[in-house]
Parts: structure tokens; C-alpha cells; sequence
């Protein structure tokens, strides 16, 4: 005996075949998603920050992850700078620990051979606008 159980399985042919991939399509969608509003721009920051770290070089002021703004006096290593947080105060600490750059330091030596082109010299504006002056001719009266 069949009962209609076993008759509409038999009849609906092979099961989950093409509702499986219309099910994924959402998450895929989902995923594309995120990737260009998550992932992407993370490891755009990412990118930004190793070359920030990479490019830190003597003179540039800086600020650590515990809040230290310092000025890089030398650079150790790969990986060690050594910063003057206050005159004659200088710390050891890792380039990963740096969050940013406020100002650029020196040029490099390759770059400093470039010079700025000299800036035109302008008059400097009159200190107070001048009033016009009265007339030295008086008008004649007539005298009768």
C-alpha cells in the first residue's frame, strides 16, 4: 500500500535541486555587499597605515596609541623609533604603535635637492585710505 505521503515524493522528482542554488543566491548577494562596504575600505585603511608607519621618518611629530605626541629623533630599526616627548625626554617605541602623523619632518635627501620657486613680492597695502585734500584755490570774492 502506498500511502499519498510516498506518491507526492515519487511525483516531485529529485528533491532540493534547483531550491538549494536559489536559496544561496541571497547570501551571495549579501556577501558582495559587505565586501564592498566592509572589506574593501578596511583593507584600504589597512594599506594607508602600513605606508603611515613605513614612511615615518626623523622629525615627524607623532602620536602613539597610548596618547604620546612626540617627535621622532631617531629611527632605530624596522621596527623601533625613538621619539623626544619633551626636551631631553626621549622613549623607545614600536612603529606599530604609531596612529598618526601630524607634521611632516625634513625632506629626504633626494627630495631636498628640489627647491621651491621663489615667491613674487607684492606692496603692502596703504595703512589708512587717503582722504581726498581740499582745494588750495580759494574762490575769489568780488569786491565792489
Amino acid at each position: 500500500m502506498f500511502t499519498s505521503a510516498f506518491a507526492q515524493a515519487a511525483a516531485g522528482g529529485a528533491p532540493g535541486g534547483p531550491d538549494i542554488i536559489l536559496s544561496l543566491v541571497p547570501f551571495a548577494i549579501i556577501f558582495v555587499i559587505a565586501y564592498f562596504l566592509v572589506i574593501r575600505p578596511q583593507r584600504k585603511k589597512t594599506k594607508q597605515q602600513d605606508d603611515l608607519i613605513k614612511n615615518t621618518r626623523r622629525g615627524d611629530s607623532v602620536i602613539t596609541a597610548g596618547g604620546l605626541i612626540g617627535k621622532v629623533t631617531r629611527v632605530v630599526d624596522d621596527a623601533e623609533l625613538e621619539l623626544e616627548i619633551a626636551s631631553n625626554v626621549k622613549v623607545r617605541v614600536l612603529r606599530t604603535m604609531i596612529t598618526s602623523v601630524r607634521s611632516k619632518g625634513e625632506p629626504v635627501k633626494e627630495q631636498a635637492k628640489e627647491t621651491p620657486a621663489p615667491r613674487a613680492k607684492t606692496a603692502p597695502p596703504p595703512s589708512k585710505l587717503a582722504a581726498p585734500q581740499p582745494s588750495q584755490d580759494k574762490p575769489e570774492q568780488d569786491q565792489a
